[in-house]
């Protein structure tokens, strides 16, 4: 009874140093509350945040990317693949059961044969058949295959807050850019009223010019004026087309099939958006819950390195017959059983290497997780920072353009009536363009930084 005694002894220590050992988690603590302005009040509702921005063609297009983008299906086929590595991963938990059978004919062709032979030159041919049901299975003394199960298991929950990482962002970059295609679109058609304008203006200088009361000066700066508004054009249609482009990419389709219909920028609108608690954050995000999951798969799998590490028993238990002639296959049943006990002796401290790279790499994914932390803070605190911004900036900026607008109209009409000089209707006429090219820049911006809030927040994404 001593040896065994001795033997249960030294199993159980190793399975208490095989067990991974607690990690300073040292986690990163929420703040109490947002630094950067926000609305208090707003409840946080982001299911279907897109539809917040009242644009039925971006609801369209974002139907449309969830369905035809190849990054978002690639996502679904690497969660498919964790699937079935997290089945292959639990399979050896269960005994593997075998079928085998097999029949063989030997004949000697000439002499007397040998004895390992069992044809003969009495006998010059021999025939046997078996069949028989085999069961193997290696006993989880150290709970390595049980943490290869699981760390396959938080695998294949990382796959899956990949997917909705990926998905979030394609959603938010087709947003994005949906309302960039927008924004160009509507600083070319003020690009074009502005060359109409200062095609209106010059008509007026060469009619003064062809009257004698206008310089040839004059007249050369506002075709000036006028071929910089043409240059602008050309400028404005090529972005326009690159971020239809990019869009067409999202969607997965050429830019020849991309249809935008006839919204108008100036009808998007953005909502409200309530940010909630930062400590909500950590439940919102899909990569903050893939790093999480990736760190406690690092963890299993020190388990499983270290489990290499200490002996390996396998049980295996076969079932089956035998007999010379088919018809008796079944009228010689035998069983047999077998134990074998393998442990590592010497491997030139490869195995010790795996366990320091399992643990370096639990090191690493840790850090990973505390970093995803920080970052999703930061991105709320950086799009909230930009909303309120903006909004101050817009507030000055509308009564700008009111300005300037009121302003140019005045030094228009000054102009033609021969009380302003051509100078100060330039200098108006560049001040209105800036101011309207302007506006619609912070609207970009604006409605941007809600998207980025939105997507800074998980979108409508929360842990199951």
């Amino acid at each position: 009874m001593k040896p065994s005694l001795s033997l249960l002894t030294t199993c159980l220590l190793l399975t208490a140093c095989s067990q991974t050992p607690p990690s300073d988690e040292n986690p990163v603590l929420a703040p109490a509350a947002w630094q950067s302005p926000h609305t208090q009040n707003s409840q946080l509702n982001n299911q279907q945040w897109w539809s917040q921005f009242a644009s039925p063609q971006l609801d369209r297009l974002i139907n449309q990317a969830r369905i035809g983008s190849y990054d978002l299906a690639a996502a679904v086929a690497r969660v498919q693949q964790a699937r079935a590595i997290a089945v292959i991963a639990g399979a050896p938990l269960l005994p593997e059961v075998t079928f085998g059978s097999s029949a063989k004919r030997e004949k000697l062709l000439r002499g007397k044969g040998y004895s390992q032979l069992d044809a003969s030159d009495d006998n010059t041919a021999s025939d046997s058949f078996d069949a028989n049901l085999t069961a193997s299975y290696e006993v989880d003394f150290w709970g390595a295959k049980t943490a290869a199960r699981d760390g396959a298991l938080q695998m294949l929950n990382a796959s899956e807050f990949d997917q909705a990482t990926v998905e979030l962002t394609l959603l938010s970059s087709v947003a994005t850019f949906y309302v960039q295609a927008l924004a160009f679109d509507e600083q070319l058609r003020i690009a074009r009223l502005n060359l109409a304008n200062a095609q209106g203006v010059l008509h007026v200088v060469q009619t003064r010019y062809d009257a004698g009361s206008a310089t040839a000066l004059e007249l050369a700066q506002q075709k000036s004026v006028v071929a910089a508004q043409h240059r602008q054009l050309p400028l404005m249609a090529q972005q326009a087309q690159e971020a239809r482009i990019t869009l067409a990419v999202l969607l997965g389709e050429p830019v020849q099939q991309l249809a935008l219909g006839d919204a108008a920028f100036a009808q998007l609108q953005w909502p409200d958006i309530g940010s909630g608690l930062p400590s909500e954050l950590l439940s919102r995000r899909p990569d903050i819950a893939s790093a999480e999951a990736k760190l406690a798969a690092a963890s299993a799998n020190i388990t499983v390195a270290r489990a290499a590490m200490l002996p390996s028993l396998t049980l295996s238990a076969t079932v089956g017959s035998g007999a010379d002639r088919f018809s008796d296959v079944l009228r010689s049943p035998f069983y047999s059983l077998a134990a074998g006990l393998a442990a590592p002796i010497f491997n030139n401290g490869r195995l010790s290497a795996e366990r320091d790279k399992a643990t370096a790499r639990q090191q690493e994914l840790l850090n990973t997780y505390r970093a995803s932390i920080i970052n999703a803070f930061g991105d709320v605190e950086k799009a909230l920072n930009s909303a309120s911004g903006l909004d101050q900036q817009r507030q000055w900026q509308d009564e700008e353009l009111k300005q300037a607008q009121h302003a140019f109209n005045i030094a228009q009409s000054r102009y033609q009536a021969g009380a302003e000089v051509l100078l100060t209707v330039l200098e108006t006429q560049r001040t209105l363009y800036q101011a309207q090219d302007q506006h619609v820049q912070l609207r970009m911006a604006r409605l941007q930084a809600s998207i980025a809030l939105y997507k800074a927040l998980g979108g409508g994404w929360q842990v199951m």
